[in-house]
């Protein structure tokens, strides 16, 4: 990864991270807790692509498998955000561009799900049966909610800022196709950006042709 993706990646996993443990985690909800740490990674990952993502996930679960007051064996939250990382780098377009939340909306439904689970799975492993207890079922219905809940409000502004530390051609050409957030924070609009681009350029077009003609005739 460049620089200043890097440090944008570690900056949003920090702040994540202190906000995901002050405060997400103190709010004594029934079920799972609202995974910031996660909207991180995911936002992330469908702007960078899958491999950024499996980096930018593990570093993320190992900082909280390492931040107090974690309970649970080193390296956990760190495969399990590795994972999850790179799966959601997968659903990136190649063009860069969504059209629309349902793809975002689907990842986080899925990320959460399946994090949960992966988190459940090596616990097993490691004879965690904490899942057994408070309900596997509840569980996942939880962390879908809450990170369905909260993910509206992170999603977009993490891929956002992303988006500004990559430059793709394909984006910034005439040929219309905008931010990879655009789709997402123009949905309920019905805007296109590119449209938008496409009749800026052909009104120019149009004023440099009048402005031909004016000067023809008085010419003669």
């Amino acid at each position: 990864m460049r620089v200043n993706r890097t440090l944008l990646s570690i900056v949003l996993v920090v702040i994540a991270l202190v906000v995901q443990v002050s405060v997400l985690a103190r709010l004594q909800l029934p079920g799972a807790v609202p995974d910031l740490l996660l909207m991180v990674v995911v936002g992330l990952a469908l702007v960078y692509g899958h491999v950024s993502g499996a980096l930018i996930g593990f570093g993320a679960g190992l900082l909280a498998d390492l931040a107090p007051p974690a309970d649970h064996a080193a390296g956990r939250y760190a495969l399990v955000l590795c994972v999850i990382g790179y799966l959601a780098g997968l659903a990136r377009p190649e063009n860069g561009q969504l059209k629309s939340a349902f793809v975002p909306m689907a990842v986080v439904v899925a990320a959460a799900i399946g994090s949960t689970l992966l988190y459940a799975g090596v616990g097993a492993l490691v004879g965690d049966t904490a899942a057994r207890h408070v309900g596997l079922g509840s569980l996942l219905f939880t962390a879908a909610v809450y990170d369905l809940l909260l993910a509206p409000f992170t999603v977009p502004l993490i891929m956002a800022m992303a988006r500004r530390t990559v430059n793709d051609p394909l984006t910034e050409s005439s040929s219309g196709r905008g931010d990879a957030a655009a789709g997402w924070l123009a949905a309920g609009t019905g805007l296109r950006i590119g449209s938008q681009r496409g009749l800026r350029v052909k009104a120019a077009r149009n004023r440099a042709a009048r402005a031909g003609r004016i000067k023809g005739v008085k010419r003669l």
